[in-house]
């Protein structure tokens, strides 16, 4: 239903107050604690700003927020709460404007865009059919909140992801599936000088193991397997009798995603005796630049010049269009220095963007208008 309040503009002045108070609000991921604390300033800036009420959903992960508009469910504005960084880290790097940036932990990725959002949706007056829903868990995989953003991005059939822009302030329209093995290796401990032979090594199986796993890489068509964590050995003169390799892979097709989560399961010995254990998936399956098409198009006629471009990196996204529903990504906040120190929002496009994000919510509460992949 239409909201009482009349249509107001985007106040740039305003959207740095409020992401003033997000960024000053910690909230690393997996800290409950700082995460409620977190989910509570979310829910109160989309209370001040949108009136209703904003629910916090708990789940093992924290508290995700959800806000809906009323009426018939049309667009799903989706975005997360959590950053990458420690406690104490606004103590060293505190939320700062200088020079047309605003600077600070999780300004970029992704507080800004949550703001620029919620003031987008303030601007478009009329709110029936939107929902909004940011999660506690994006950066460590979103295991606590698929089901939900899953089950909201049917209901509403397009979604809008709130996440950074790409360089240049590009929107995102597709994004390769992403997701972390972790090979272990059990051998047999012996002492190193008096009785190697006796041993299994766990290192040297891990080195065999490590590279198998990198030959599983397909660069030329966009698959990176790339081992990123190892540890093995207890004592330099003890035959090491457990170690463990962690690998980071990106794929851009779902048959990809199926041949190396069949290459890892394949993978085996190559000493006597030696025994490994593979655990992990791709767990965000790829974003197909198809589901992003139409809402592009809507895009590029409400904003003329807009660019758009497939990342390596993630979102929840991915989720919402390997279900087949309209998804566009990078709406939020032009900048740069995701989990960086350097980390920034460019000011002077906050209000542009939050505008992008009020005409996209006008248009797809017009049947006429839906995109469609």
């Amino acid at each position: 239903m239409p909201h009482p309040h009349p249509t107001v503009d985007a106040s740039t002045e305003a959207m740095i107050e409020d992401l003033r108070t997000l960024v000053e609000v910690e909230s690393p991921s997996r800290d409950l604690t700082a995460l409620r604390t977190s989910a509570e300033a979310v829910a109160a800036v989309i209370e001040r700003r949108l009136g209703g009420r904003a629910v916090l959903v708990e789940s093992d992960a924290g508290p995700h927020v959800h806000w809906s508009g009323g009426g018939d469910p049309k667009v799903l504005i989706l975005g997360h709460h959590d950053t990458v960084f420690p406690l104490g880290t606004l103590e060293r790097r505190p939320f700062t404007v200088v020079d047309g940036r605003a600077t600070g932990p999780g300004v970029f990725d992704m507080l800004g865009g949550l703001v620029q959002a919620i003031h987008g949706l303030a601007m478009a007056g009329d709110r029936s059919g939107a929902e909004i829903l940011v999660t506690a868990d994006e950066e460590v995989g979103s295991h606590s909140s698929r089901a939900l953003i899953e089950e909201r991005a049917l209901a509403c059939g397009a979604v809008l992801v709130c996440e950074g822009a790409a360089e240049g302030g590009a929107l995102k329209t597709g994004r390769k599936g992403c997701g972390t093995f972790e090979v272990s290796v059990t051998g047999r401990a012996s002492h190193a000088g008096l009785e190697p032979a006796a041993g299994v090594n766990a290192l040297i199986e891990a080195a065999h193991q490590v590279l198998d796993i990198a030959a599983l890489g397909r660069p030329e068509i966009g698959t990176t397997v790339t081992p990123t964590v190892a540890s093995a050995g207890t004592l330099d003169n003890v035959v090491p009798a457990e170690a463990t390799v962690i690998v980071d892979v990106r794929v851009e097709s779902a048959d990809e995603k199926e041949r190396i989560e069949a290459s890892f399961a394949a993978l085996a010995p190559h000493l006597d005796e030696a025994e490994i254990e593979v655990r992990g998936a791709v767990g965000r399956p790829p974003m197909p630049e198809s589901a992003a098409a139409g809402l592009f198009a809507l895009a590029q006629r409400l904003l003329p010049g807009i660019e758009a471009t497939a990342v390596g990196g993630g979102s929840d996204g991915n989720f919402t269009a390997a279900l087949g529903v309209p998804t566009l990504d990078g709406l939020g906040a032009v900048g740069g220095g995701a989990h960086a120190d350097h980390e920034y929002v460019v000011i002077d496009a906050m209000a542009e963007r939050a505008r992008l994000i009020a005409g996209l919510v006008h248009a797809l509460q017009q049947p006429e208008e839906t995109a469609s992949p």
